[in-house]
Parts: C-alpha cells; sequence; structure tokens
C-alpha cells in the first residue's frame, strides 16, 4: 500500500492529480478523501494552477468507498461518525464545483458511487473503452440519490436516462455514456492522459481571467432560474473582461494574426 494517497504532477499551467490507492482499486478511505479534500481546497487560491487533470492509477478509476478505512475510534457516536464520513466525501464534490479550475476527469475501469460522482463533477469527462459507471449507493440498501448523482446525473443526461441508473444501480457503459453525451469521447486507455492534456493546453491558450469566469458562469447559469438571470451573469462578466489588458491584447493578436500573450491583467 501507498502512503501518498494523490499523485501530483505539474505540466506548466496544467496540474494532473492521481488517485493512488490502486491495490484498494481507489476507494475511499480517510486518507484519500482528506488528501483530496485538502488538495481542491488550496486550488482556491492557486491562480497558477489553470486546468486540473483529474485520473487513477491501477485498473479502476475509483470504486467507492472503503469502509473499512472509516473505523469509529469511540470519540463519536455511531450516528456522528457517518455524518462526519458523508460530510467529507459531499464536501469534496463541493469544492471540486467551486474552485476556479476546469476538472477534466478520464475514466478507466469501475467507477462506482463516490468514484461515479467524482466524474459527474468533473467538468469534461473522456472515457477508455473499459469505463463501468454506476450510483452503487442502491445496491446495498441507501437510497440511490448520494454524492450529488441526483443533481449533476439529471442536468447531464435528462430526467429519464438519470432516473433509470439512480433507480437500479445497474452499470453503464462507455458506448451508452457516450449516447447520451455524459462523456465527450471514448479514447484507448494508453491514449487518454494525453487526450486530457491536448484539452487543456487548448483551454489554458484563453485568457485566465476569462477561463475562470466561464466555468462559474457555467456552473451558475445551470440552476438560473430564466434566460434574463443567465444573461444578467454573462453580462456582468463580459464588462469585467472588457476592462482587463488581457482582452486589448486578445484584440491585437487578432488583429495581427498571432497567438495572444495573457498576463493575467
Amino acid at each position: 500500500m501507498t502512503d501518498r494517497p494523490i499523485l501530483i504532477d505539474r505540466r506548466g499551467d496544467v496540474e494532473i492529480v492521481s488517485l493512488n490507492r490502486p491495490d484498494k482499486l481507489n476507494t475511499f478511505d480517510e486518507g484519500l478523501t482528506f488528501a483530496m479534500r485538502d488538495y481542491f481546497q488550496a486550488l482556491h487560491d492557486r491562480d497558477e494552477v489553470r486546468v486540473v487533470i483529474l485520473r487513477a492509477e491501477g485498473r479502476a478509476f475509483c470504486a467507492g468507498l472503503d469502509l473499512a478505512g472509516w473505523q469509529n475510534d469511540g470519540s463519536r457516536g455511531e450516528l456522528q461518525h457517518y455524518w462526519r464520513l458523508q460530510r467529507s466525501l459531499a464536501g469534496l464534490l463541493e469544492l471540486m464545483r467551486s474552485c476556479p479550475q476546469p476538472i477534466v476527469g478520464l475514466g478507466h475501469g469501475a467507477a462506482c458511487g463516490a468514484g461515479f460522482s467524482l466524474l459527474l463533477a468533473s467538468d469534461v469527462r473522456y472515457a477508455a473503452p473499459n469505463l463501468k459507471m454506476n450510483a452503487a449507493y442502491i445496491k446495498v440498501g441507501l437510497g440511490g440519490c448520494d454524492l450529488g448523482c441526483s443533481y449533476f446525473l439529471p442536468r447531464l443526461v435528462g430526467a429519464s436516462v438519470a432516473s433509470e441508473y439512480i433507480l437500479t444501480g445497474k452499470f453503464m457503459d462507455a458506448e451508452k455514456a457516450i449516447s447520451c453525451g455524459l462523456v465527450s469521447e471514448i479514447v484507448p486507455a494508453e491514449e487518454l492522459l494525453d487526450k486530457g492534456l491536448e484539452l487543456a493546453e487548448e483551454m489554458v491558450s484563453n485568457a485566465p481571467m476569462g477561463l475562470r469566469l466561464t466555468k462559474e458562469g457555467l456552473n451558475r447559469n445551470l440552476d438560473a432560474r430564466s434566460l434574463s438571470d443567465a444573461m444578467a451573469v454573462e453580462d456582468r462578466q463580459q464588462v469585467m473582461m472588457l476592462m482587463s489588458e488581457d482582452f486589448e491584447e486578445g484584440v491585437r493578436a487578432f488583429q495581427e494574426k498571432r497567438a495572444p500573450q495573457y498576463r493575467n491583467r
């Protein structure tokens, strides 16, 4: 077993974060959960990281929860113990959505329960041909709505498909995922990281503030009450960017037919 539950590889403006419990199919114990929480919390103040690629070591992306890795030492009641477990994982997903960096999820093998939710909380998902995902919660006597899946999945694939998979807990394979728009592309497993890096490079070619605001705008407008509310967010962001030096540089570069040199100003 490794004492490093996540691995971090910096590639310029991009960081690759790898779940690193391959012998346990990358299931969430306390160590992995809090390492991931600390990482995504810190991203809120790390402007030098502009895109995150989320992947996993071994033959599975994440097979869910490792209950044996959440032992109650007796200092908490049973209710308090399970509440801490639940909120620790739920808080991780909230941090993923609130961090300003787009997250590219690379899924392979099993992505069950919490692993499924990790991919759902990513901004873009690519799948290896062997990816199999499910909302496993209902299969172990719990409710099927857990760790954000009842929020994310209907918004990504529609209510009917989401209900089919959440109410049954059955597996969704890569072909079904691409047919309903849950993943952007199916990529050979050995090419998955290169594909993620290629997309990340496209993202970081844009103005830093513009990229952060775009993730924020997409998040807010998923829940917009009306077109007017959605456009109010867009109007605010565009006026902010119109006042930036990066906008002036973007226009000059377009006119001069060259790549822009953004300075995050």
